[in-house]
This record gives structure tokens, C-alpha cells and sequence, in this order.
């Protein structure tokens, strides 16, 4: 008799990737703003990673703007780890833009039209408008649903409740629809926009607390709301200046966010939204939170971009730039002369600057263990021995590419924990850069267009 394959089911719900920095959760600061030596995955660099706090302080405070910090350092140091380090910092209303350098140079518009629309992205409005919305506890959700298909709409109750008053609602189909949407039940907490009929869930009730055993932790318990059901509250939304842009721009309005080819916008609209959100200002009705644009890999800009950069700068709705290069004294791009990083004088004076250090041995080591976390392998203590006398050898980089590659190693061996043999294996078949060269040097001659080659033959016509 044939046997039955069952097909395999897998929940595709859930799916992570692993980045280079996938494990940064925040400069790792406590309350003084001085850097713990490992936390939040940050390993080392601390004066660099208190230096940056210091700005994080000067950013929420938003009463400076136009400020450009350097992020300098070697390769593989950390600059972009804490430039994310500070995005995960700031949260979600404070705008965080970032870009690489050479991005400006492959886009149709222009290089200043696009590093004006990335300043324009890292400067947000927050707008304030007032709303009338039902806002009560859930006593209960009672939803009438006709006996055959195609009879009449689905109606229902909603009984809501605050510490003074319970009232019954009378539910059509589209709010029935957004409750259900919304996933909402008995003892939640919720708010409904009378405009919009939107159904926010603003948590649980504590009073229902002790319904069950266990609860998630994304469970958030509230005070059941007091006073009357009905009440004008402020309602606070948060865009960027690049987002009202191209919402004025298009004629399709916000659908244009969604299309992606925004183009160049023209001055005029620009100074018609800069004019309004000043009356806002004005009227209380807006506020400027200016955000931080990450240029990372700086040195790839070209004269015109910096210049541009000294101007906007001067903006007073201009945000904090932070730019980082691993360059040292190098051509400026677009030019013939050498400036240190690359950056003209000019725009360096203005530039507060971050020094990055190299890792000591015991940093990689903790790098390396924060990594194996991150990307779940699990690996022993001989082979972490191994892996990072290969980075403080080779580079932080090449170890931590070759976590995954002996986890695999390790697999196909039908191992359970990476071993030495492991990194060994995956060491010899992968190649860094050291031994990389030195293969090239030993080799060269039967390579193409090889320097060594075209010597012999100009020494060969000398002699001729």
C-alpha cells in the first residue's frame, strides 16, 4: 500500500530578516546620559556613544536647528550602528531620515531636489485639531445577523459605560464592520471619531484584569474613563514637510505617497506649505519637530552637493545632520583639492565631530556574542575563542559573516553547536582580505590587465 504524504503547513505571518544591525536597540545611555559598557547591543565606543546622547538631549529639547555633526572613524567601528542607535532613540514622532551619499547621483531628479526633499522628510509637523469622540468601557457588543444570505444588513448594540453613565448604541453595518475590525469585546477600553467613525482600542479595563490567567505581553490595562461619554478631545497627527508636499503636488493628493515617483516639486509649492505652517504656528494649531537626516559614506558627495548643504544649513527649519565617512585626507569629489574626509574646510568648520575607535579584543568578543543571539546559533566556547582571534586578526566584519556560514557548516555535519572545526572549515573556503592580496600578489600574471604585466612589457620595448 502506498503511504500518504501529508503536505506540510507553514505560518508565513511571521517573517524576520537579519540584518547588519538588526540587533541595535538604542544607544545604551541610562538616565544621566552616561553610555553603559554593553547595552541596548551596543558594545564599547563610549565616548563616541556619549557624545551622541548629548545630541539625542539636544534634539528632544527642539529649540536648536541647522547643527551638523561628523561621524569619523575607521571601517567597521560602529558609525552606522550608532547613527540607528539614535533613530531606535528618538521614537516614532521625532523623524529620522537617511540616505547614502550615492543614492543622489542614480535618481531622474535632480541631486539639490533630492537632498531637499531628504531634509524636507526629517522635519515633522505635528498638528493639533480638536474632535468630538465617544469614549467609554465595553459593557457588551450584541450583533443581530440575519437568518439567510441576502436578507436584511447586519444591526447590532454597543453598550459603553464610563464611571458616571452607561449608554446603548444602535449599530449599523459599517460600524459593526469596525468593531469587528478592531476586535473589540467586552471590557475594552475604546474611542469612536463621531466624523470618521473610526474605533480606536486604547486598552483594557482594570477591571477585567483578573479575567484570565495569562495575558500577552502587548496587554495594556486602563482606568475605565470618567466624566460623560461624549467629549471634545485633541487630536494629534504627525506628517513630515516632504509628506504635505506631495500631497499639494499631485493632483491624486495622499495617493501619490503610495506611487513613489514623486518627482521634482516646485519651489512655489514649497513656499505656499511653508507659509501656512507658519500661520499654524502662529495659531497654536501646528508645531516644528525637527528631526535628523543620516548621510552615511559623506565623502561621495560632490562640491555642488556640499555647497548646497552649507546653505540649508543656514535654514532655520533645518534639521540635525549627521553625516559619517571612514575616509581620511582624500580628493573632494568634483574637484582637485584634498581636503581631511573629503569635506570642504568651509563646511567641516561648521561640523561638530565624533571619533570612532577599533574594537580591543574583548568588545569583539561580546560583538560576537550579541550576533550569535541575533541570528540564533548557538556555538561553543573554544569556536567564539577562535572566531574572535580571526576578527581581531582579519576584521570585525569577515568574523561576524562567518557566524552563519559554520552554523551551516555545522548543519551539514548534523551538528547541534558550531564547533572550531566549523569556523575552521568555513575560514579556509572563504577568503579575507589579507590573504585575498597576497593570493593577487602570487597570481597576478595570470590575471587580466594586471599592472606587473604591463611593466615587463614597456621594460621589454626599452630594451628593444
Amino acid at each position: 500500500m502506498a503511504e500518504i504524504k501529508l503536505s506540510e503547513s507553514r505560518d508565513l505571518t511571521r517573517i524576520e530578516r537579519i540584518g547588519a544591525h538588526s540587533h541595535i536597540r538604542g544607544l545604551g545611555l541610562d538616565s544621566s546620559l552616561e553610555p553603559r559598557s554593553v547595552s541596548d547591543g551596543m558594545v564599547g565606543q563610549l565616548p563616541a556613544r556619549k557624545a551622541a546622547g548629548l545630541l539625542l538631549h539636544m534634539i528632544k529639547s527642539s529649540n536648536v536647528s541647522g547643527r551638523a555633526v561628523l561621524l569619523a572613524g575607521q571601517p567597521g567601528t560602529g558609525k552606522t550602528a550608532i547613527a540607528m542607535g539614535m533613530a531606535k532613540s528618538l521614537g516614532a514622532d521625532t523623524p529620522f531620515a537617511s540616505l547614502s551619499a550615492s543614492e543622489l547621483f542614480s535618481l531622474d531628479i535632480s541631486k539639490t531636489e533630492a537632498l531637499t526633499q531628504a531634509f524636507r522628510r526629517a522635519i515633522g509637523v505635528r498638528i493639533k485639531e480638536e474632535a468630538e469622540v465617544i469614549e467609554g468601557e465595553v459593557v457588551e457588543v450584541q450583533v443581530d445577523r440575519p437568518a439567510t444570505a441576502g436578507a436584511a444588513a447586519k444591526t447590532g448594540k454597543l453598550t459603553l459605560k464610563t464611571t458616571e453613565m452607561e449608554t446603548v448604541y444602535e449599530l449599523g453595518g459599517k460600524m459593526i464592520e469596525a468593531l469587528g475590525k478592531a476586535m473589540v469585546q467586552s471590557g475594552d477600553v475604546i474611542a469612536i471619531d463621531k466624523v470618521s467613525g473610526k474605533v480606536t482600542k486604547l486598552g483594557r479595563s482594570f477591571s477585567r484584569s483578573r479575567d484570565y490567567d495569562a495575558v500577552g505581553s502587548q496587554t495594556r490595562f486602563v482606568q475605565c474613563p470618567d466624566g460623560e461619554l461624549q467629549k471634545r478631545k485633541e487630536v494629534v497627527h504627525c506628517v513630515t514637510l516632504h509628506e504635505i508636499d506631495v500631497i499639494n503636488s499631485r493632483t491624486q493628493g495622499f495617493l501619490a505617497l503610495f506611487t513613489g515617483d514623486t518627482g521634482e516639486i516646485r519651489s512655489e509649492v514649497r513656499e505656499q506649505i511653508d507659509t501656512k505652517v507658519a500661520e499654524w504656528r502662529e495659531e497654536g494649531k501646528a508645531e516644528i519637530v525637527p528631526g535628523v537626516l543620516f548621510i552615511d559614506e559623506v565623502h561621495m558627495l560632490d562640491i555642488e552637493c556640499f555647497s548646497f548643504l552649507n546653505r540649508a544649513l543656514e535654514n532655520e527649519m533645518a534639521p540635525i545632520l549627521v553625516v559619517a565617512t571612514n575616509r581620511g585626507i582624500t580628493t573632494i569629489r568634483g574637484t582637485n583639492y584634498k581636503s581631511p574626509h573629503g569635506i570642504p574646510i568651509d563646511l567641516l568648520d561648521r561640523l561638530l565631530i565624533i571619533t570612532t575607535q577599533p574594537y580591543s579584543e574583548d568588545e569583539i568578543r561580546q560583538i560576537i556574542d550579541i550576533r550569535c543571539q541575533e541570528e540564533d546559533v548557538e556555538m561553543a566556547e573554544e569556536a567564539k575563542l577562535l572566531l574572535t582571534k580571526i576578527g581581531v586578526d582579519t576584521s570585525l566584519r569577515y568574523a561576524i559573516h562567518l557566524i552563519t556560514a559554520s552554523a551551516l557548516a555545522c548543519q551539514k555535519r548534523k551538528g547541534k553547536i558550531v564547533e572550531s572545526e566549523d569556523i575552521r572549515r568555513v575560514y579556509e573556503l572563504f577568503l579575507d582580505v589579507k590573504r585575498s592580496t597576497q593570493y593577487l600578489m602570487e597570481y597576478q600574471s595570470q590575471y587580466m590587465f594586471n599592472e606587473t604585466e604591463d611593466a615587463d612589457e614597456d621594460a621589454n620595448t626599452v630594451i628593444s
